[in-house]
């Protein structure tokens, strides 16, 4: 039987496959959304390290928003991403929703790391 979990993982795989096939070298913008908070990674999978993250439990980050499980939130975090990437030399990016539709807090995510300097 497929539960919401086995789905999830299933597009989350496909989603993944297809991502790594296009992204020709480029590293990772990867999104993990749970009920209270957001996180996001830059991942270099060639060297399989993380170049950058942030998440609404970072201390710079929490003393800047009210509430860790809204939009404004998520704009947050993809703007502190973002900005630590580019300081680390990363300008473009694939984007990863993960298992996630690109609605809500994901996109808010993403729109605000483009606007912060990220291009994908």
């Amino acid at each position: 039987m497929n539960t919401p979990r086995k789905l999830y993982e299933k597009r989350k795989a496909r989603v993944r496959t297809a991502l790594k096939a296009a992204a020709n070298g480029k590293m990772r913008l990867s999104v993990f959304r749970s009920g209270k908070h957001i996180y996001a990674q830059v991942i270099d999978d060639a060297k399989g390290a993380t170049v950058a993250s942030a998440s609404t439990l970072d201390k710079e980050v929490r003393a800047s928003i009210a509430k860790s499980s809204n939009i404004e939130a998520a704009q947050y975090v993809g703007k502190v991403v973002a900005e630590r990437a580019v300081k680390n030399g990363v300008s473009e990016v694939v984007f990863d929703r993960g298992g996630y539709v690109y609605h809500g807090r994901v996109k808010a995510l993403a729109d605000s790391a483009r606007e912060a300097g990220l291009k994908f």
